[in-house]
């Protein structure tokens, strides 16, 4: 039996699937349950076994009985059935850009194209021209799409993609003249993996810019155009920068940040209203409407600007209309962090050292977490001896729930508690007075007891007032947007941690998973000034 995200792919695919069969509607229905079922925080066999499967949102009678079917038998005979009347690779076609379902459909039954290769040979001997609607232009762009198109599927962690794109960022800024440079794409909306990264630039000199990004330490050229170029980093990654008019920025950005759900809504409300929405303007008939920022593009549908971390059609369009979206959290509301580890070896210098970055200026109190006896001993006479410094420093503990070593009273100012397994049983010892939260409480994508893992805890950390961490590093080491969002919805309390003192901190990637959560300051206790009233630290009851 296969796991969440078995089902949710499966269920892409007969969407992908059903598109090349020309099928209008299905696709659209298959992949609207691929999303939810993405997004539950339990297992499906568990919602299956409550009998509550229809309470998913897009489920209805037709997707629960392949949800079962999938259960039980770990596939599912409709797909099974597309699988043998649709060779594998025209599936890959329709991810070429510009290769929708339609001409993927065209390739196959008029040319017997059956994948990227058979496309290449086709070209190559000159089998596309003459075909209705390609002309010599249409089919260079073919030939070059299919050189472009990514040998590397393999989607990078939200911070690993988050470094990358500002060291970009910085390379450009340095040797080329832009006005304005923006991430677009997977990495601004904070996904928790991203599978290739978009820039875009406003600049007088777009050869420049070009010829600048061209020179990226150890980067390969895919396709370059007059405002367009394509490479691959040296381990793979494609990047996509683009060179846009200052008047078109905000359509650009606004197009290509996504998501691909949240731009047909915005374009349905356009087209509602006698106008049309693409990356370049915003057009009533040929009249051209102010495009250069994304406020003054949702402002033409009679919308605030949104912000990008939830442009994921999952409400936000709704909230706009409605003047109800949230005041989301931003990294100046946090006014400490308490993740600091201390490794075996640190000392003084060491500790001093992260509390001179700059970033610690506009923080209130640190915290740094000690897991020995030893540690904790030079932590805490570090902190005694210290009689300088505007910024408290707190001393945390860190240990599973059945670690046998315990700090003396008195000598920490909070606890984390670090997952080995299930939530201690309620017979179990106490994880120790005063602050507590729960840290490192993430989940493997590819543990299939990881989504019922998570439910336990965050069912635990609800029963007992105790918070759970967000951090940079989304499903590997604290909880993801949905999680979070249904843990705070549900009254908990999240501490939202960058992890880090140093230049990642200044990427705000636990912020914008919060955001992306549609998480405000109102949960997060670090938000708040250090145990200034009752409730700001809920101990465990």
């Amino acid at each position: 039996m296969g796991g969440n995200a078995d089902a949710a792919r499966a269920f892409r695919e007969i969407a992908d699937l059903l598109d090349v069969l020309g099928e209008k509607f299905k696709p659209e229905a298959y992949r609207r349950a691929a999303r939810s079922i993405d997004s539950l925080t339990e297992e499906l066999s568990a919602v299956a076994a409550r009998d509550q499967l229809r309470e998913i949102p897009g489920v209805g009678q037709a997707i629960e009985e392949k949800i079962r079917e999938f259960l039980r038998e770990g596939t599912i005979p409709y797909l099974e059935k597309l699988r043998r009347e649709i060779p594998p690779g025209i599936v890959a076609l329709m991810r070429i850009s510009g290769i929708g379902p339609k001409t993927a459909r065209r390739f196959w039954t008029d040319l017997g194209v059956d994948g990227p290769a058979t496309l290449v040979a086709a070209i190559d001997a000159g089998r596309l021209e003459g075909l209705s609607g390609f002309g010599p232009k249409k089919i260079a762009k073919v030939r070059e799409a299919l050189a472009a198109a990514p040998s590397d599927s393999r989607r990078r962690p939200l911070r690993e993609a988050a470094r990358v794109a500002q060291e970009i960022v910085l390379h450009i800024r340095a040797g080329a003249p832009v006005d304005q440079i923006e991430v677009a794409g997977s990495l601004r909306r904070r996904r928790e993996t991203v599978g290739d990264l978009d820039i875009l630039v406003t600049s007088a000199e777009s050869e420049k810019v070009l010829d600048r990004f061209a020179a990226l330490p150890g980067a390969t050229i895919v396709l370059r155009g007059p405002t367009k170029e394509t490479i691959r980093t040296a381990d793979g990654l494609q990047v996509d920068l683009r060179v846009v008019p200052s008047e078109s920025f905000g359509a650009a950005w606004q197009y290509f940040t996504g998501s691909k759900d949240h731009n047909i809504a915005t374009r349905s409300l356009a087209r509602d209203r006698g106008l049309k929405i693409n990356e370049y303007a915003v057009m009533r008939g040929e009249e051209r409407l102010p495009s250069a920022t994304e406020a003054e593009i949702y402002r033409s549908l009679d919308l605030p600007w949104i912000p990008p971390e939830i442009r994921e059609a999952q409400g936000e369009i709704e909230a706009a209309q409605a003047g109800t979206l949230p005041r989301l959290l931003e990294s100046s509301d946090l006014l400490g962090e308490l993740h600091l580890h201390v490794a075996p070896g640190d000392g003084p210098e060491r500790w001093e050292a992260q509390l001179a970055s700059p970033v610690t200026a506009k923080l209130q109190y640190v915290g740094f977490v000690a897991s020995e006896l030893a540690q904790l001993s030079a932590l805490r006479s570090w902190v005694r001896e210290r009689t300088v410094g505007r910024v408290a420093i707190l001393v945390g503990w860190e240990s599973t729930p059945s670690s046998v070593d315990s700090p003396p009273a008195g000598e920490v100012d909070f606890r984390v508690l670090r997952p080995e397994g299930p939530p201690p049983k309620p017979e179990a010892r106490r994880v120790g007075t005063g602050p507590v939260w729960v840290g490192h409480l993430g989940i493997d994508p590819e543990d299939s007891n990881g989504a019922q893992r998570l439910s336990d805890w965050v069912a635990w950390g609800l029963r007992h007032s105790v918070a759970l961490e967000v951090t940079p590093a989304p499903f590997s080491e604290g909880l993801d947007a949905v999680a979070a969002r249904k843990f705070a919805e549900a009254g908990g309390h999240l501490i939202v941690s960058e992890a880090t003192l140093g230049p990642d901190r200044s990427l705000g990637l636990a912020v914008g998973t919060a955001r992306r959560g549609w998480i405000g300051p109102g949960p997060v206790l670090n938000a708040r000034p250090w145990r200034t009233g009752s409730g700001d630290w809920p101990p465990p009851k």
